[in-house]
């Protein structure tokens, strides 16, 4: 890459003391890489509000990538798993009308309590899935640049 990258970070809010995580895992990794990379964050109040937050931010043009990051649980009023379905496919297509990578890091998990033991247990998941993120958003970037071909990016 030959210029400083800028991501955006889009972070839901529930469940803010977990979903933070992502991000630090986040940043940490792009510190690891030595990435001196502008990540821009942005709160939104849950994961059904980031599919169009992610397509405003990509068709600002500012942007190399875009990351979102959500806990989605059974809340048992509402179904869960077709909120995440939405969620998801509007990330996707974000990314596929704007022409930015939009990247997912939000998870569903088939059991969650607010319990000491689950929060701790998802908030390190989401540090490695941030790192995760951090990784796959540089080799996307790196791919759409045109800088690397697919079989050395996995090197």
């Amino acid at each position: 890459m030959t210029k400083t990258p800028k991501f955006a970070f889009i972070k839901a809010r529930w469940h803010a003391e977990i979903v933070d995580q992502a991000y630090a895992g986040f940043q940490a990794r792009l510190k690891e890489l030595g990435v001196a990379a502008q990540v821009d964050t942005f709160d939104v109040p849950g994961a059904f509000e980031m599919p169009l937050m992610a397509q405003k931010l990509a068709e600002t043009g500012e942007y190399a990538a875009v990351a979102a990051a959500a806990l989605v649980v059974d809340g048992g009023i509402y179904r869960h798993d077709f909120v995440a379905q939405a969620v998801v496919s509007g990330l996707m297509d974000a990314g596929l009308t704007t022409g930015v990578p939009v990247l997912s890091v939000s998870l569903t998990p088939h059991h969650f309590q607010p319990t000491t033991d689950h929060i701790g247990f998802f908030a390190e998941h989401f540090v490695t899935k941030g790192r995760e993120a951090a990784d796959a958003i540089m080799a996307v970037t790196r791919l759409h640049d045109g800088l690397v071909p697919a079989e050395k990016s996995a090197a």
